[in-house]
């Protein structure tokens, strides 16, 4: 009997030693992952507060500045080359690295502590927003939508989610044990398929209600104030600038782009397959954007609610398919977010401490199939603390989602915007006082004050939640 003889292919380096395995493909999931969530069901709503005309303009320029910011970003991969230079593993290394030639120290250093301030609190506070979200907006989202269904439409069917954020929580102290971004691929997979699902399910149910009206609702500049049916100004006001603050939060993954570019290998160079990942995963997103907001609008008008689906109570087991997949995106995207934060303070503790066993020593769990997973001490007990201290802020604070609008506006500007601006004008040596300097520079004061304007409609979103909210107390 003739053997074949198998020879194992070792994989290929990369120039600093590390295999990478991703592809224009895994990108791409990771950005959608990253890009859509949950806020794509406010969609509606959001259009709803700006109208016909300013709410599609909104979405179509959101999604094509925050295109044209991730191409710029891309470049700022490796420095000072985009494709041969050295390679930054994370936002503030490209912002160390691009702009390190600043006439003073100080000036860069501010620059690197508002980018990591901003990228860190921006991502820990998506992750206590997920964490609610999947409580309030899914798991008590299907109880809610059976007990109308079986006990009628009027029954109340109001309840507490506190059980279902610490299983959310105990479910990601698990997931959080896989060793890096690279390795929640398939989670990520996953999620990207289930924000799909409830946006299809969305999008579906809407167009169905907007059929049977025979009629497309809604008006040329938004929501009424005074009359019937409509708002105070100060309401109509901070609804607007919530709204247009929703709408460029929703296109933006900037804040993990340079954590998803270092999983890529090359050849191609990683800015031309991340550039392609940007197109396809921000054009996937902007068509499901626009599809879902403008025909959400057309179905409710004016009083599109806050949450797409809990405009419907029928068919009862299509809402409930579409809020489960909302959980189960969220337990991929709280990865997708959580690795990047673990790998950071998890390689400075590590170079602080060479010498302890506590952050260097490995530890095998064998797993079925002849498997083992790798672990420290240090990823065990942090890693869990961290899942654990996220979870009692989301039990302390069940307005926080209020909190993240407050975070997105905060950090639109200097992580979407600024340091990719900045850092391409830098890069590319762009004169100062070219056209092309007075454009980028045009971008940059235009983000501002979208971020300025969001800022103030999410502080007056806090201020109204903060009488109505109970600590430690979730409900629907």
């Amino acid at each position: 009997m003739d053997v074949e003889k198998v020879t194992e292919v070792a994989p290929e380096v990369d120039d600093d030693g590390r295999v990478r395995t991703g592809t224009v493909w895994t990108a791409t999931t990771h950005a959608i992952t990253a890009i859509i969530g949950s806020g794509v069901l406010a969609l509606p709503w959001s259009v709803a507060q700006m109208g016909w005309i300013l709410g599609p303009i909104a979405l179509i320029g959101c999604a094509y500045i925050t295109y044209f910011t991730a191409v710029l970003l891309t470049d700022c991969y490796r420095s000072p080359d985009p494709v041969h230079g050295k390679r930054n593993y994370t936002y503030m290394d490209a912002v160390r690295s691009s702009l390190g030639n600043k006439t003073t120290l100080k000036l860069v250093l501010t620059d690197v502590a508002v980018c990591g301030i901003a990228q860190y609190a921006i991502l820990c506070g998506a992750i206590v927003g997920y964490t609610i979200t999947a409580a309030t907006a899914g798991i008590m989202s299907v109880v809610r939508s059976n007990c109308r269904h079986y006990k009628g439409h009027g029954a109340n069917c109001s309840q507490e989610g506190t059980m279902y954020l610490v299983l959310f929580g105990l479910v990601e102290v698990v997931l959080s044990q896989l060793p890096s971004l690279e390795k929640v691929t398939f989670i990520s997979i996953v999620a990207a398929v289930m924000s799909f699902t409830y946006s299809f399910v969305a999008l579906f149910l809407s167009a169905a209600k907007f059929a049977a009206n025979h009629r497309a609702y809604g008006t040329i500049l938004g929501s009424k104030i005074g009359g019937p049916g409509g708002v105070s100004a100060p309401t109509r006001t901070w609804n607007f600038l919530q709204a247009l603050g929703n709408i460029a939060f929703a296109y933006t993954y900037s804040m993990l782009l340079i954590e998803i570019q270092d999983t890529v290998k090359s050849p191609p160079s990683e800015n031309v397959t991340m550039k392609k990942a940007s197109l396809y995963g921000i054009g996937v997103t902007t068509a499901f954007y626009v599809s879902l907001g403008c025909i959400g609008y057309a179905a409710f008008g004016n009083h599109a609610p806050g949450n797409i689906l809990t405009g419907f109570d029928e068919p009862f087991w299509l809402v409930d398919l579409a809020n489960v997949a909302v959980v189960i995106h969220l337990v991929g995207a709280y990865q997708v977010y959580a690795q990047p934060v673990f790998a950071c303070y998890e390689k400075w503790l590590r170079s602080r401490y060479p010498e302890s066993g506590f952050f260097h020593r490995e530890y095998a769990l064998r797993l079925p199939g002849g498997r083992a997973m790798r672990f420290t001490m240090c990823k065990l007990v942090m890693r869990t603390a961290f899942v654990a201290a996220t979870t009692i802020v989301s039990l302390m604070l069940p307005f926080f989602n209020a909190i993240l609008g407050l975070l997105g506006a905060a950090a639109f500007w200097p992580l979407t915007v600024y340091f990719p601006v900045t850092m391409y004008i830098t890069q590319a040596k762009v004169p100062r006082g070219s056209r092309k300097w007075l454009a980028l520079q045009a971008l940059n004061v235009g983000a501002l004050i979208v971020s300025l304007l969001a800022a103030v409609g999410s502080v007056a979103d806090i201020v109204q939640r903060l009488g109505h909210v109970t600590m430690f107390k979730t409900k629907l």
